[in-house]
């Protein structure tokens, strides 16, 4: 068999990747210690806001807002309910925030960071679409871009990273009401140029065909797994032991991949045609899912750049949160419901989201990298949100949390509040310049967050 260092196991069409085995490195002569492991970005969108109350330090007894409809997005941007001094703080967990306990020095919380907003299309959608763009609509129209405005962020990082892997991006959703609710502004955080989208894949099994398969052999194959694991198992023979170990993982990891696919599936067949199947797919196992299908990505080179959607912004989806709801919820709804205890039951799914979050750090602490390091401890993962608040619909202060190391360059578990009236295109632009990019600006930034550097 001949091995290169990117190696392949192929049978009768079905093509695995493997993630890098280091004795294979050794058997081409190129030592290990010479080979660095590539920077990963993942960005995760949170949809419809957050609840601030349980999210911000400091905000706990903060007045719940009211509703502001319309295009009145910015409304109350000069009515900031709190200042702050500026500065590097110690990390502190509110209520959202706890389930990110056992991570609290791996990320950092980001605050203070506003996204101009005009009027032009609607808060939600602008929300979404200009959120890695940063520019709205009519900032675009005077600089002659097209709205969907321009190439995103994570397509001007994956332009220049991407050529040592087989996508430049890889763009996921977990938006599993299918039903066309909302025009696609909605439910798209990532556009190749000026409308042209960079469509994101909803359903598990096209996103493992993807990474997996060409989508010619998928009528004639099966099940990947079953046809490579004999050639596997050879492989297994002719490495080092902790590299039959890593490529005993990566097996069972693909493996666990496909039989929760085929669990889902058998669930929604199973489901009573006169209910819409998507309302009753566990929110939970199906986030997370998609985020091992991404880390699969990552692990094998498949990519190094990911958006990754929790939902859809607005929509009225009727979805099952399983574990937090005894039936279906419309979170947009909720968020406009925060009266009373309204927001507390609305801040059970941001609790949901931010379990996630956290099983998505767990997961990339686990995997080791072929220097002995950790996948984060390789990679900058940002949890954000398109509003500062869904009910007000507002552009300021918005949440953003980012872990991961970026090799060495970011020191975690502090809490950065930045002066009010930062630009979020300001942090883009430090993301863009972490992944290696020599940017001077992005969008209407003024300059990086230096704060975030070691």
């Amino acid at each position: 068999m001949n091995l290169s260092r990117r190696s392949f196991l192929r049978v009768n069409g079905g093509t695995l990747v493997l993630p890098f085995l280091p004795s294979l490195a050794w058997a081409e002569g190129t030592p290990a210690s010479l080979t660095k492991p590539s920077k990963k970005l993942t960005i995760v969108y949170l949809p419809n806001g957050i609840v601030r109350r349980c999210f911000f330090p400091g905000e706990e007894n903060a007045e719940v807002p009211g509703f502001i409809g319309g295009f009145n997005a910015d409304k109350t941007k000069n009515e900031r309910r709190f200042q702050h001094k500026p500065g590097i703080y110690p990390m502190e967990l509110t209520a959202t925030m706890q389930p990110l306990a056992a991570h609290v020095d791996d990320f950092s919380l980001v605050t203070g960071l506003d996204r101009t907003y005009k009027n032009g299309q609607d808060v939600h959608a602008q929300g979404a679409s200009c959120y890695l763009t940063s520019l709205s609509p009519e900032q675009a129209d005077r600089q002659g871009i097209a709205h969907p405005n321009g190439r995103t962020l994570d397509q001007v990082i994956g332009d220049a990273v991407g050529y040592s892997t087989v996508f430049n991006t890889l763009e996921i959703s977990c938006n599993g009401f299918t039903a066309p609710k909302e025009p696609i502004e909605f439910d798209n955080i990532s556009w190749y140029g000026p409308g042209k989208i960079a469509p994101s894949i909803r359903e598990p099994q096209k996103l493992y065909d993807r990474l997996f398969l060409r989508e010619s052999y998928r009528e004639h194959v099966e099940d990947v797994t079953d046809l490579v694991i004999a050639d596997a198992k050879t492989l297994s023979r002719r490495l080092a032991h902790d590299d039959r170990h890593t490529l005993d993982e990566f097996m069972e990891m693909v493996r666990g991949i496909e039989l929760r696919i085929k669990k889902m599936d058998r669930m929604l067949s199973d489901v009573d045609v006169q209910v819409p199947k998507n309302e009753v797919l566990p929110r939970g196992e199906y986030i997370r899912l998609q985020m091992d299908l991404m880390l699969l990505a990552f692990q094998m080179g498949i990519t190094n750049v990911c958006t990754f959607m929790l939902g859809p912004e607005r929509w009225d989806a009727t979805l099952m949160y399983e574990g937090v709801f005894d039936k279906p919820v419309q979170h947009h709804n909720m968020t406009h419901n925060q009266k009373g205890d309204g927001y507390k039951e609305l801040q059970k799914i941001d609790d949901f989201h931010m379990q996630q979050y956290a099983y998505l750090i767990k997961r990339m602490k686990e995997i080791k990298e072929l220097d002995g390091s950790c996948m984060l401890d390789n990679s900058l993962v940002a949890f954000g949100a398109g509003l500062g608040d869904g009910a007000t619909h507002q552009y300021y202060d918005l949440p953003m949390m980012v872990a991961g190391r970026a090799q060495g360059q970011i020191k975690q578990g502090r809490f950065i509040k930045l002066p009010s009236g930062t630009l979020n295109s300001n942090l883009w632009l430090t993301i863009a310049q972490l992944m290696g990019l020599k940017l001077d600006s992005y969008a209407d930034s003024t300059g990086v967050i230096s704060d975030l550097w070691t």
